[in-house]
């Protein structure tokens, strides 16, 4: 009943601060300009991804409270998340260079992976195995690529808070049908943090959740891959099977635009997703 209740509030919580956060974006004019590569024609209020940081962070904080989840998997998603998202945001109202911004990701990343214990054995071809030190930076590149690659997917209206509802009521249903309650209801709640924001940002969008936004979801979905896996190999790759759309489609796109000697920083309109929207 009480995990019901933190879902509910993440809920409503979401897309409250989420009509707070377009006032804000409006009255300030923090406002995204269509160009030639847009896919939206007026310009639109952006960071709104805010409001889902806020509402997940305060769900994880009371799961962590209620004991569903323990120190490490609160530490891994409060603080590593809030860098991100603070980093995202300060990107939003201005330009930060690449650099700082790549360097801020590998430190969340490394936050991460130091507050999980590292990576999990993963099983390959029926056998545990344990990678130790090059486990961990595996994991700390994985976290900064699910990261970036969820800024990518986020082009078209609706598209990113979609899949983060998508997977969130999976990979919940999952955890729950296995007799994982705490980490069932985690899940859960991201997923309702997200369709709270989706309520605004379904199409046409009002407002844009912005780098603050798909940075935390990227990094959020990344850590509860990583999380999944030390409670199950299995549930591991149930969840990069559950990501595999965004995976698949970013990965692609980018190495197609290094075989091609393509800028891969600047922005283009060639992912797959991109390609759909405009037939």
């Amino acid at each position: 009943m009480v995990q019901l209740l933190i879902i509910a509030l993440a809920l409503v919580g979401a897309a409250a601060l989420t009509g707070a956060v377009r006032r804000f974006a409006i009255r300030k004019s923090v406002l995204d300009i269509p160009n030639e590569r847009s896919s939206h024609s007026v310009p639109t209020p952006r960071g709104g991804g805010v409001a889902i940081v806020v509402a997940f962070i305060a769900a994880v904080l009371l799961c962590f409270v209620l004991g569903d989840i323990g120190l490490g998997t609160m530490s891994a998603l409060v603080l590593g998340g809030a860098g991100v998202a603070v980093l995202g945001f300060y990107d939003d109202l201005g330009h930060i260079p690449a650099r700082w911004r790549l360097l801020g990701h590998f430190l969340a990343g490394m936050w991460i992976v130091f507050s999980l214990g590292g990576l999990a054995p993963i099983t390959l071809w029926g056998e545990p195995k344990e990678l130790g030190l090059i486990g961990s930076l595996l994991a700390v590149v994985f976290l900064v690529w699910m990261l970036n690659l969820y800024n990518f997917m986020d082009g078209i209206d609706g598209l990113a808070s979609s899949e983060a509802v998508f997977v969130g009521l999976a990979g919940g249903l999952i955890y729950l049908l296995s007799g994982h309650g705490g980490l069932a209801g985690l899940s859960f709640a991201l997923a309702a943090s997200a369709a709270g924001f989706l309520l605004w940002n379904f199409p046409p969008a009002k407002i844009f959740m912005g780098d603050a936004g798909s940075g935390f979801l990227g990094v959020v979905v990344g850590a509860l891959t990583l999380i999944a896996g030390w409670v199950s190999a299995d549930f591991f790759w149930c969840w990069i099977i559950l990501l595999g759309l965004f995976v698949v489609d970013a990965t692609v796109t980018l190495l197609r635009r290094l075989m091609r000697g393509e800028k891969v920083y600047e922005a283009h309109r060639s992912h797959a997703y991109q390609f759909a929207s405009r037939q």
